[in-house]
């Protein structure tokens, strides 16, 4: 069965803005498959993936290190993960090879490194993702980024796999929940006593 997606999904999807798919429309460019009875435009999903392929055939797909940690207390560690990513690159002789790096925390899915590798992935234009461990893209929904990956032909490099038994999971989670919602009271407090000053 044909999966329709939104003008904005296929915007999304072709790295282009609503508009340009509008205005292709009008220049006979690129067309949607059908609009709905409130007018609203649909793609078939099928048809961007090649159209997305046509325009990436002549473009060299890359090797995406995504580098990531939770506070600004942390850039030391930051440099040493793009450190390693990149030497692990040269020596395994990618090609093409581009780092994204972000400032949030795994639980945080609009981090704006984040959402441009999930952008890029779904253009088709990595070849491969190196990360130094899993929870370094996301404390929880990985898996899901990973079947993505898949999806869209990305190769996964994976420097340590931690092997964890349920327990100690259990507890590195609860730790990443409090410290998220511990960091979210902080800033609540510190933005009420700066109004409070003002």
């Amino acid at each position: 069965m044909a999966e329709f997606l939104s003008i904005g999904a296929a915007a999304f999807l072709l790295g282009v803005a609503v508009s340009t798919l509008r205005r292709w429309e009008k220049e006979s460019r690129f067309f949607s498959d059908f609009r709905t009875p409130g007018g609203h435009r649909r793609y078939a999903l099928d048809k961007l993936l090649a159209f997305c392929g046509q325009s990436t055939a002549n473009e060299q797909r890359r090797t995406i290190c995504y580098a990531r940690v939770s506070s600004h207390d942390q850039k030391k560690d930051l440099q040493t993960q793009i450190a390693r990513l990149q030497k692990h690159a040269r020596e395994a002789g990618y090609e093409a090879v581009e780092t994204i790096d972000d400032l949030g925390s795994g639980l945080n899915y609009k981090k704006r490194g984040l959402k441009r590798l999930i952008k890029l992935i779904c253009q088709r234009k990595v070849k491969r993702l190196v990360i130094v461990h899993k929870d370094r893209l996301l404390r929880f929904g990985a898996e899901l980024l990973f079947a993505l990956c898949q999806f869209y032909g990305t190769e996964v490099v994976i420097l340590e796999e931690v092997e964890e038994n349920f327990e100690q999971q259990l507890c590195h989670d609860v730790l990443a929940l409090m410290t998220v919602f511990s960091a979210r009271l902080h800033g609540s407090r510190s933005r009420k006593n700066q109004r409070a000053i003002a």
